[in-house]
């Protein structure tokens, strides 16, 4: 799953999704509050170029019940196997830190349970809640109980681990995740990223390991480290 996070963005993925159908699928960035980003988005996914968008309500400022998320929203509902990613939660970026620039995100927009309406109100959109909520990891466990149609990402270091409680674990995490939306809503996210960084594979390593530790089957291994996305932007 490739980001277009920047302008112009989506053509450049546009062009990796057409060439490797198989092994691509991309989402839109997007700040619903910017005039045009409905028809921004609806030229994307009509041209293929894209499979959904991703909002960060934290960085623009804005709540996900808002009628332009809405609009949004009303865009991607009509398009079969299209998703929506969220990210809730604490949202640190590391080269804006490496280069001394601020960060004036507003976390009053980032807990998964503004979601809860939403999702409720578009049962045939597909919500994908990043890093298990960035340490919101309760609120984004009862809104995914709540609604079948939310999906938690296991990308990044999960650092947010360190403000919870200090029995909280990798292990523990996938096991509660597991316990409440059970195999087949778990999606891994390898936060990759541009060039040097690239595939990150102590990430993969370390979320392999924790699902071998609690003894999760095979066959939900396979599931969360790829089966889970290939089925939610293929069924029909």
């Amino acid at each position: 799953m490739l980001i277009a996070s920047t302008l112009g963005d989506a053509t450049s993925v546009g062009i990796a999704v057409t060439r490797y159908p198989e092994r691509f699928s991309a989402v839109y960035m997007l700040n619903p509050m910017l005039p045009g980003a409905d028809m921004r988005l609806s030229s994307s996914i009509a041209e293929h170029k894209v499979s959904g968008f991703f909002l960060f309500p934290a960085m623009h400022h804005y709540s996900v019940q808002d009628h332009h998320v809405r609009s949004l929203l009303g865009i991607v509902s009509s398009y079969p196997n299209t998703v929506v990613y969220l990210h809730c939660g604490a949202l640190s970026m590391g080269f804006r830190r490496k280069l001394g620039l601020p960060s004036p995100f507003d976390l009053r927009y980032s807990n998964p349970l503004d979601l809860q309406g939403v999702a409720l109100d578009y049962p045939q959109v597909r919500f994908v809640i990043p890093h298990f909520g960035a340490g919101f990891f309760r609120e984004a466990l009862m809104v995914a109980q709540m609604c079948p149609n939310v999906y938690l990402d296991t990308s990044s270091s999960n650092g947010w681990m360190r403000w919870q409680s200090a029995d909280l674990d990798l292990k523990t995490v996938f096991r509660k995740a597991l316990d409440v939306l059970g195999p087949k809503r778990l999606l891994f996210g390898s936060d990759s990223s541009w060039f040097p960084r690239g595939w990150v594979r102590r990430i993969f390593e370390e979320q392999r390991q924790a699902l071998d530790e609690i003894g999760a089957p095979e066959e939900t291994v396979r599931a969360i480290f790829g089966g889970n996305l290939r089925a939610l932007l293929l069924e029909n």
